[in-house]
């Protein structure tokens, strides 16, 4: 049996629940995570390395002699990581999780992106897409949309860059804010979009290029209030498998979306090794694409991974190798769900450093570490706005939820903050 030495590249939930995941298989000799978090060095060596600094990554690989790198997070693949192994010869024959640089510009170009989804045929919104240079012509437009009107960020805006205005004046003040700076370079260009009125739930394939394996669905909750109310978080909680997501849908979702998108990269000689993460939503029975993201969602992951019963490091080497369609996908048949603790202040400003206790009260649940790390004392202390997810698995959603509320109370830090009502609206 062959076994692999495993970089898992990011620092968050998702990669928590990768590293969760990873050391479970016999194949999995040595796993390090760069730079990982508080949770993560259970499961292996956290080293301190930037993802995004790829001569690191390069020179961690080589030394430590790395069978296989996995990339968690988006920005990485975005720059061009994938690339940047392809352009050495020292590194070409190491396998890398994730898509190349083309076709990481499903996430990173939401322009692009939905000229992508026109030229095949795949079902999304209608939209314009405007600079500052065509300010004035996004503003004039504005004025006759349809409300609510969405307005997105072309780049990565973690999470942050989709915005619902309600009426004109709010949509024209957005604009020019977005189109002045507010996201960076990230809002360089903005997508105006029609607004979809439905229920939202994430698809997840893993693809070798010719063929793919769908995991299971999942669908997450990002406002910060309890009844979606609130601005929007990167999650605050997500719920897996879906109940409206039925075989209907699941042959729409396939027949429509998965298939033309996977044939369509190949049609355009777009290397890509790794996850397309499906954003729908569903219209009256009808699914339409949302957005893409060129890895796991988060935390979707948290809920996904748990009830995947295969090998992951055996799934990472048949799409590797481009032998995935010899695979079976095997998912445990019950309900997860998981509760995002968050620091006080979050999605807005917030404190970092506080001692996070009860973990070690926690049953019946896995507590996957997000934003935390370790005081000098050996404390783990929270360490971003997203701190520690709780999933359950059980029957139903239900009583997987009965869990991780439960447990969510028993963790204890300054400012803590959750939804108590994630999954309720799926309830019958």
């Amino acid at each position: 049996m062959t076994t692999f030495n495993i970089l898992l590249l990011g620092s968050g939930g998702r990669e928590h629940a990768f590293a969760w995941k990873l050391a479970q298989s016999k194949r999995c000799s040595q796993l390090f995570i760069a730079p990982g978090n508080a949770g993560t060095s259970a499961y292996g060596q956290n080293v301190p390395i930037s993802p995004l600094d790829f001569s690191a990554v390069e020179k961690f690989v080589l030394e430590n002699h790395i069978d296989m790198v996995i990339v968690g997070p988006e920005e990485p693949l975005v720059r061009g990581i994938w690339d940047y192994f392809q352009e050495r010869e020292h590194l070409k024959t190491i396998p890398l999780i994730g898509p190349s640089k083309a076709g990481a510009v499903l996430e990173g170009s939401k322009a692009w992106s939905k000229k992508f989804m026109l030229r095949h045929n795949i079902p999304t919104a209608a939209y314009q897409e405007f600079s500052s240079e065509t300010l004035e012509a996004g503003l004039t437009y504005l004025k006759t949309h349809t409300l609510p009107i969405v307005l997105k960020a072309d780049g990565l805006a973690a999470g942050k860059g989709v915005v619902i205005c309600q009426n004109h004046a709010e949509a024209d003040a957005e604009m020019r804010e977005m189109l002045g700076g507010k996201f960076g370079e990230a809002s360089a260009r903005v997508v105006v979009e029609e607004f979809l009125s439905g229920i939202e739930f994430s698809v997840f394939v893993l693809t070798d290029g010719k063929t793919y394996k769908i995991l299971p669905e999942a669908k997450d909750y990002k406002r910060i209030g309890e009844g979606d109310t609130g601005p929007n978080t990167g999650g605050m909680g997500a719920v897996s498998p879906v109940p409206f997501v039925d075989e209907m849908m699941w042959k729409k979702v396939e027949e429509r979306v998965i298939r033309p998108t996977v044939e369509g990269l190949k049609k355009e000689k777009i290397p890509y090794k790794g996850f397309i993460f499906f954003g729908f939503i569903n219209v009256g029975g009808e699914p339409f694409v949302i957005e893409y993201n060129c890895r796991m969602g988060d935390p979707e992951t948290e809920v996904v991974l748990p009830r995947l019963k295969n090998d992951l490091v055996m799934l990472f080497d048949h799409c590797a190798r481009g032998t995935l369609g010899r695979v079976k996908i095997r998912t445990d048949k019950r309900s997860a769900t998981t509760v995002f603790l968050v620091s006080g202040g979050y999605p807005g400003d917030y404190e970092k450093g506080k001692v996070i206790m009860g973990l070690d009260k926690v049953k019946g649940s896995i507590a996957f570490h997000a934003g935390t790390g370790n005081a000098k004392g050996g404390a783990c202390i929270t360490a971003g706005g997203r701190v520690i997810a709780l999933t359950s698995l059980g029957k139903d959603i239900p009583s997987a939820l009965r869990k991780s509320n439960r447990n969510a109370k028993a963790i204890q830090f300054e400012g803590k903050n959750y939804r108590r009502d994630i999954g309720k609206d799926l309830i019958a």
